[in-house]
């Protein structure tokens, strides 16, 4: 049995590596390395790693990673929630920029959701989009207990934070003042991009391997990374892109374990947040969404748009799935307008020496 089983995996990983590939080569998902020299191959990705950490617990008892920049009486707390497979490093560019633009008006808070990073393991029963909310929830009450809180979620985060204004109405009501939303969906990730590849029969014995054999699939990652690397990589750019990022990146979510991929699969497949944007009424909101996407495609990000009165959309058209790495100079330019509108007494004045 346990032969069959490992098997199983291998053919699980294959079958799906190569399913994914059909699917981005049909899609014409293309990324070049730049003409250019590398602008980012001194770059210091360590720049969080050294901020101040914290731990905060959910509400199930799994430590959720946080660090956090600027001072505790900042007028503003803006709390940014990574994506799927991703880590609070996804978000070095924002780190390090934003801080430039906000002085001291704003404290900014990092944290690796719930099986990511440095955080801890959870149980598959909790790794719900609905528990990923109540995470989110947690680490403001512990980390921002007081003012207002902009909130910036990208893919699985922007998910978390749609879910979280429907199950946390009245944090929502008394403290929110903005949020961003990164190429991300109420809904229908199972119609688009690579979502569609979710009811899948080769993903359903994928998680069947994990179940009763996780080591081996995890080194049957290692084995495929030759199939699974570019693909991580088209997924997340399009065009040129900074070879050092793309190694960043891919880097990054490698270190993903494949347990907590498969735990999250089914909670993804079946995410729905539709009823949660009527609680974005009124709130200043940036939604962004990048053409060559093809994990949430920009439609999604376009329809979400419609959908929040307050929202301002960004489409980045030269983007893929992650813009705020690859174009970062356009997504703080834009998370600095959403800050302008979301505490007007803040924004408007820039920081001194920025």
């Amino acid at each position: 049995m346990k032969r069959i089983v490992q098997g199983g995996a291998a053919t699980a990983v294959a079958v799906s590596a190569l399913a994914v590939a059909h699917v981005l080569r049909r899609m014409g998902s293309r990324v070049l390395w730049p003409a250019r020299a590398d602008e980012y191959r001194d770059e210091d990705f360590g720049l969080l790693g050294r901020d101040r950490a914290a731990v905060v617990h959910a509400t199930d008892g799994v430590p959720l990673a946080v660090r956090e920049h600027g001072q505790a009486d900042a007028a503003v707390t803006v709390v940014f929630v990574h994506g799927f497979c991703n880590d609070m490093t996804s978000y070095h560019f924002q780190r390090r920029d934003l801080p430039v633009l906000w002085g001291d008006r704003a404290r900014l808070v990092f944290y690796d959701q719930r099986g990511h990073g440095e955080s801890g393991v959870p149980e598959a029963a909790n790794c719900t989009v609905a528990q990923l909310a109540d995470d989110l929830a947690a680490v403001v009450e512990a980390r921002a207990p007081h003012g207002p809180v902009v909130l910036v979620g990208h893919s699985l985060g922007g998910m978390a934070v749609l879910a979280a204004a429907a199950a946390h109405q009245g944090l929502f009501r008394q403290r929110v003042a903005g949020v961003a939303l990164i190429c991300t969906t109420a809904a229908g990730m199972t119609t688009g991009g690579i979502g569609q590849l979710l009811p899948n029969p080769a993903l359903d014995g994928f998680r069947l391997a994990v179940r009763f054999a996780p080591a081996l699939v995890q080194a049957g990652r290692a084995t495929a990374r030759h199939v699974i690397t570019p693909l991580l990589h088209v997924s997340s750019f399009h065009g040129p892109v900074s070879p050092t990022v793309s190694r960043f990146t891919t880097l990054m979510i490698d270190r993903t374990p494949v347990a907590t991929i498969v735990k999250f699969l089914q909670a993804i497949e079946v995410h729905d947040e539709s009823a949660a944007l009527p609680a974005l009424a009124g709130v200043p909101a940036l939604v962004i969404g990048a053409g060559y996407d093809r994990v949430i495609p920009v439609k999604n990000s376009e329809l979400l748009a419609r959908e929040i009165p307050e929202a301002e959309l960004v489409r980045l058209d030269g983007g893929a799935h992650m813009p705020h790495l690859q174009f970062p100079d356009a997504v703080n330019a834009a998370l600095d307008r959403l800050f302008a509108r979301a505490v007007p007494s803040a924004g408007t004045r820039r920081a001194s020496g920025g």
